[in-house]
């Protein structure tokens, strides 16, 4: 096998990374090797713009597949000499998503006794994660562990070895990560970091034995070669214009290059009843000789699917198989096979297709890879077999020698990923003059998508003479004790008046119950301990006409404000927890932000970005049954909770500390509870839109700017352990809502203030952003300095001060001095409810609204007396905000 590793084909006539090099100064220093293992490309990716593309590794470049098998076929073989067969047995080897799920499996092959897991995006219901961790240089981070046995990963004890494997070592932060997050769940005194190749710096390299030594365990490495990049100053910048240059030159996907579309075939596998199709849930060494069994049965069946086709179509096939035309040299295409795979087997009789590629799917790499090296075995000298697979990593193509991706095929995704729909791409694959594909998918993703008219196959059927598709049964966990059903989100427009598409409401619909209390019997109850605030609702009250005139007035001059807001806290998030992050707004201030966000990102970037809302309430923690309803349809690490203001940061730490007591308790891990908001004048987050305190006008109203939603409710006679918190719809004040009104306003004004925002988002991204929880000092301060001793009873910020007046027991209104329009209608609620307004200086924010400290009922102004008459409008707020 180790003989096999070393028989790939040198195909680079002219480097393949030259057209980068050439233009931007990346060079590859160290050992002769290193060009033949790769060549270079470019990307849109804002952390780093090269892309290391691998001429061994089987997921850009077509390579025949007993090279790729055999390239981790000897690495594993020589880590197994590193550790004897002993601790080779009790090793545990783990791969990375998406690109190395089938070197880290090859690896596991040439330890022989090892079981295997990689890590993977594609979160399963029912299976909780057992760990994960980031990686942060990928266009896409998070990785979740999910074996099926959670004590894999422990393996045998400390004294066992950890193999991790991925295709290349650059900084060795996705390892540090890595063996951070592990040793924290499973501590052992010895780790291995495989690679195809190390191209780290010195600093890096420092950094692991350092790392090492901090947690007092041996780390080795094993590579096939080792080097580094250099990069020249300003080299991001100018790969990215470099890529917007070339994209509007190049067209996004190559034309059709045979006259009429192939045919799509279907090939029956006999797969082995209960072997996993990967190591997505582990896979062990009795799963690896019931496959290797099979194998033979099920090449044999691929290739009499292509005997019944027509011969090959000769020689002349015009681009290589490894993706660049004219650069195979003459008599290279048969070197390095063996005469026992030269014969073949029972392939006389019939001439297959000259050139075939086994063309595998995402992070399923390792089933087609060794379906494709049986079929090199079964077809031996009648067929040239390549072997790639298909990627989510977007990559620009340049048709030229001296650059590694010469061609990509774009086609929509057919695994319906957790992430939301987006474009996938298979390279180097049209133009390549193969006579075959078979394309080899999981049963997950062999859905209409993959049938569709712009779908895989029918991209495919454009550039080939034969399309063959042969699906592996994807493995399905014993699933952990869950609800038997968990229920599903409420939607538009029988759940609020926002668009289905807009939010998923992961609320429980509490319409026909009653719930409302006048707001001076709620505000009793609260503060004498008799109740919770989020146990009742306040009266809905519709808007006076001038308080209405003045909310469209406050709209109409903030509009452009809020969307420059909106757009650089979602280009944030984009650029930091992209490409595709699932908003999970905070019901309800954080819903018309969340379903901003969500416009945003469609409007600039075509993207239809997931989102829902979700309820979380001061002392009682976030909702476990929705949380547990995301990790079962999305990777936990892609929600990004939005809310639409920090004021003293009450609701920042009371999320953090949910999710880590929902953790503690046995909830699926991976949330992150950082909190992405509009505004923060209380600097209380990293990421926001912006940290002034101005109007948002959706704090003017309640429930007539949020989709006719109330505030949440959770109430333990109303709410069961395994049902979502509650809320209701408010039909009845239809006339009255400005919701969508509101949505319409702002968007209109997103491409005026494009610019704003890319200029700010780049300023943003290079900043110190780390909070200054200034606000909560303020709110601390401003407790002890008017006697109230309590600092729930303090709401700093326009937006806070807004419900103060709308549903709570005001008794006094703190406005900085010259603080201007965005306190009109706070000085208007204010009057009409009697409570003063005291002018002050050196105020954080705009103004504070301070609740009656000691209330009693009727008091609602200074001097304890009741108001006359109702509210102009009830509770602008939701219970996140709470008492």
């Amino acid at each position: 096998m180790s003989e096999r590793a070393t028989r790939e084909e040198t195909v680079n006539v002219v480097w393949s990374g030259n057209w980068v090099a050439e233009r931007l100064g990346v060079a590859l220093e160290g050992g002769d090797e290193l060009k033949d293992l790769l060549g270079l490309a470019l990307r849109r990716n804002p952390k780093r713009a090269h892309l290391l593309v691998s001429n061994v590794l089987g997921k850009h470049v077509p390579q025949r597949p007993s090279v790729v098998h055999g390239a981790g076929y000897e690495l594993g073989e020589r880590v197994r000499a590193l550790l004897g067969p002993r601790e080779a047995r009790r090793a545990v080897v783990l791969g990375y998503a998406e690109t190395a799920t089938g070197l880290g499996h090859a690896v596991a092959d040439g330890l022989r006794d090892a079981p295997y897991l990689h890590s993977t995006r594609r979160p399963v219901a029912g299976v909780a994660p057992a760990g994960g961790f980031e990686e942060s240089h990928s266009h896409a981070t998070s990785h979740l562990l999910l074996p099926e046995d959670r004590e894999l990963l422990a393996g045998g004890g400390p004294a066992s070895t950890l193999v991790l494997v991925d295709d290349e070592f650059s900084t060795g932060n996705t390892v540090l990560n890595t063996v951070r997050a592990l040793h924290a769940l499973h501590p052992r005194e010895r780790y291995v970091i495989v690679a195809l190749v190390d191209m780290r710096s010195p600093a890096d390299r420092d950094r692991l034995t350092a790392f090492a030594a901090e947690i007092g365990a041996r780390v080795d490495l094993v590579t096939r070669a080792a080097g580094t990049v250099a990069l020249p100053d300003g080299v991001l910048e100018r790969g990215q214009a470099l890529v917007a240059e070339q994209e509007v030159r190049t067209p996004a996907s190559v034309p059709p290059s045979v006259p009429v579309p192939a045919h799509v075939t279907r090939v029956a596998l006999d797969w082995p009843a209960g072997v996993p199709d990967g190591g997505r849930h582990g896979f062990t060494p009795d799963h690896r000789t019931a496959l290797e069994a099979a194998l033979p049965a099920m090449a044999e069946q691929i290739a009499e699917a292509l005997d019944d086709r027509a011969p090959g179509r000769g020689d002349d096939h015009g681009q290589g198989a490894d993706g660049d035309r004219d650069r195979t040299p003459a008599g290279e295409h048969d070197r390095g096979r063996s005469p026992a795979r030269g014969q073949g087997r029972g392939r006389d009789r019939v001439r297959a297709p000259r050139r075939v590629l086994v063309l595998g799917f995402e992070e399923l790499m390792y089933a087609p890879l060794r379906l494709g090296t049986a079929l090199e075995e079964v077809l031996g000298a009648h067929a040239e077999v390549r072997y790639s697979t298909t990627t989510r990593s977007p990559v620009l193509a340049v048709d030229d020698p001296g650059y590694a991706i010469r061609t990509r095929l774009v086609f929509p995704a057919h695994d319906d990923p957790a992430d939301g729909p987006g474009d996938r791409y298979a390279y180097n694959v049209a133009g390549a003059g193969f006579d075959a594909v078979v394309a080899v998918v999981d049963s997950t993703a062999d859905t209409p998508a993959l049938h569709a008219p712009d779908g895989l196959l029918a991209r495919l059927a454009e550039h080939t003479g034969q399309v063959l598709l042969a699906v592996v049964p994807s493995y399905t966990p014993t699933p952990v004790q869950e609800p038997a059903v968990l229920p599903e989100p409420l939607r538009g427009p029988a759940f609020s008046s926002y668009a289905p598409d807009e939010v998923g409401w992961l609320l429980q619909d509490l319409s026909d119950t009653e719930l409302e209390a006048p707001t001076e019997e709620r505000e009793e109850a609260i503060q004498s301990g008799g109740a919770h605030y989020a146990e009742s609702l306040p009266v809905e009250y519709q808007p006076s006409p001038a308080y209405q005139a003045l909310f469209n007035a406050a709209l109409e001059t903030s509009a452009a404000r809020i969307a420059r807001a909106v757009g650089t806290v979602t280009e944030t998030v984009l650029a930091e927890r992209g490409p595709r992050p699932v908003l999970v707004s905070l019901a309800r201030a954080g819903t018309p932000v969340g379903v901003l966000m969500r416009r945003w990102a469609r409007h600039r970037h075509g993207l239809d970005l997931p989102h829902y809302a979700i309820s979380i309430v001061r002392g009682r923690g976030i909702d476990a049954t929705a949380l547990r309803w995301l990790a079962a349809h999305h990777d936990p690490a892609d929600v990004v909770f939005v809310d639409g203001w920090t004021g003293k940061g009450a609701i920042t730490r009371e999320l953090a500390a949910a999710i880590e007591a929902f953790e503690t308790s046995g909830g699926p891990a991976g949330f992150d509870p950082e909190i992405a908001v509009l505004a923060d004048p209380g600097g209380c987050v990293r990421t926001y839109g912006t940290r002034e305190d101005f109007l948002i006008p959706s704090a003017c109203l309640n429930s007539t700017v949020s989709g006719l939603i109330s505030r949440t409710v959770l109430r333990t006679d109303l709410v069961g352990p395994d049902d979502f918190h509650g809320g209701k719809f408010y039909r009845e004040l239809a006339a009255s809502d400005v919701s969508n009104h509101f949505l319409d306003t702002v968007a209109a004004r997103f491409d005026d203030v494009a610019a704003e925002v890319d200029d700010a988002t780049k300023e943003l991204l290079a900043a110190d952003r780390a909070p200054t929880w200034e606000g909560w000092a303020a709110v601390e301060r401003i407790s002890e300095e008017y006697g109230i001793h309590d600092v729930n009873l303090v709401k700093p910020g326009v937006g806070e001060t807004t419900r103060v007046l709308l549903r709570r027991v005001p008794w006094k209104i703190l406005a900085r001095r010259g603080a201007g329009p965005d306190l009109e209608h706070i000085r208007l609620l204010a009057e009409q409810r009697g409570v003063p307004v005291e002018e002050v200086d050196d105020l954080p924010y705009s103004c504070v609204g301070l609740i009656h400290p000691r209330f009693t009922r009727g008091a609602t102004g200074a001097d304890g007396k009741a108001v006359a008459g109702g509210s102009p409008a009830a509770d602008g707020g939701e219970a996140v905000r709470g008492a």
